[in-house]
């Protein structure tokens, strides 16, 4: 949510474990860049593609920038961004994602104040089904789609894991297909809108342009644009990565979703990463991704029975 690409896509994890050295790229990587998945007349809404060159369908895993919903690129997660930020050198996430086994999808949605909520969580959910409609030509298991996100792009990656029965969410395009995910990697997003209208200058910068409203005149769009109101027995496993001195997304909203998808019966792993604030690089980011890996792996690599 914060408005620098920098801090939106840095990552971090706890640091609990040995810092793994950045990877050399093992597996043959091909990639389908500025692909649309739905045009709107004034606005064509692409992805960009990254898979093993030989075999699959792959498990697929779609990527949401951040950029407090009125900035950022899905460039952010296809173009190289640092040296080693997600765990080899002047690769893209999707592409550390790809030479780790999965098909990894960046996509464009609508920016605020341009286009108002829930015009994004519609974008994410067409673009989920434009994935299963075409899944045989992009090598892409259709039954194994997860979805993760960083700050604003991590609260539509919750969205998409718990929102599954709002039919003004899922727009009109591809309606024969699913726009359900598996599972959810959340990086510092948002869960409960409704907690900033607490800070007045951050409700005005942000959530006005998303919402059309503060709080006050409108409650009941910043209730339905929070993940937490939509959590269900049925909702998928999550994994959230926050800090705990990010003062642009508070940690609160991490702890209170997890409390409630724990409380709902739903798995949900929640990474601290202590003294840390909205965004962070270099060996820290390296484990968070290797952190979402082996989540992903869990949860995607294996066919459900």
């Amino acid at each position: 949510m914060v408005p620098t690409i920098l801090l939106v896509l840095a990552t971090a994890l706890p640091a609990a474990e040995t810092v793994p050295a950045p990877r050399v790229p093992r597996t043959p990587i091909e990639r389908q860049y500025d692909l649309t998945y739905a045009d709107y007349g004034r606005e064509k809404l692409q992805l960009d593609l990254a898979r093993p060159k030989n075999g699959g369908p792959f498990p697929c895993v779609v990527c949401l920038h951040g950029g407090a919903w009125k900035m950022g690129s899905r460039k952010d997660l296809s173009e190289p961004f640092g040296e080693v930020s997600f765990g080899i050198p002047g690769a893209s996430l999707i592409e550390v994602l790809a030479d780790r086994g999965f098909a990894a999808v960046s996509i464009s949605y609508r920016l605020a104040p341009r286009a108002k909520f829930p015009a994004q969580i519609m974008d994410a959910k067409t673009a989920i089904r434009f994935l299963r409609a075409n899944a045989a030509g992009l090598k892409i298991d259709p039954q194994r789609i997860g979805a993760l996100g960083f700050s604003a792009g991590g609260h539509l990656a919750a969205l998409l894991g718990t929102a599954h029965n709002v039919p003004e969410f899922e727009g009109t395009l591809y309606p024969e297909h699913s726009s359900r995910v598996r599972c959810v990697v959340d990086f510092f997003g948002p869960t409960d809108l409704s907690l900033y209208c607490r800070t007045p200058g951050i409700e005005a910068a942000f959530f006005r342009p998303l919402l059309g409203a503060l709080f006050r005149e409108n409650p009941a769009i910043y209730k339905q644009a929070s993940p937490l109101y939509h959590i269900t027995r049925d909702t998928p496993p999550f994994l959230l990565i926050h800090g705990t001195a990010d003062l642009i997304v508070p940690v609160l909203h991490s702890e209170l979703f997890h409390e409630k998808l724990r409380a709902m019966g739903v798995s949900s792993e929640l990474l601290p990463m202590p003294g840390k604030g909205h965004g962070w690089f270099g060996e820290d980011a390296v484990k968070a991704t290797e952190a979402a890996v082996r989540f992903l792996n869990r949860h995607l690599q294996e066919p459900r029975p």
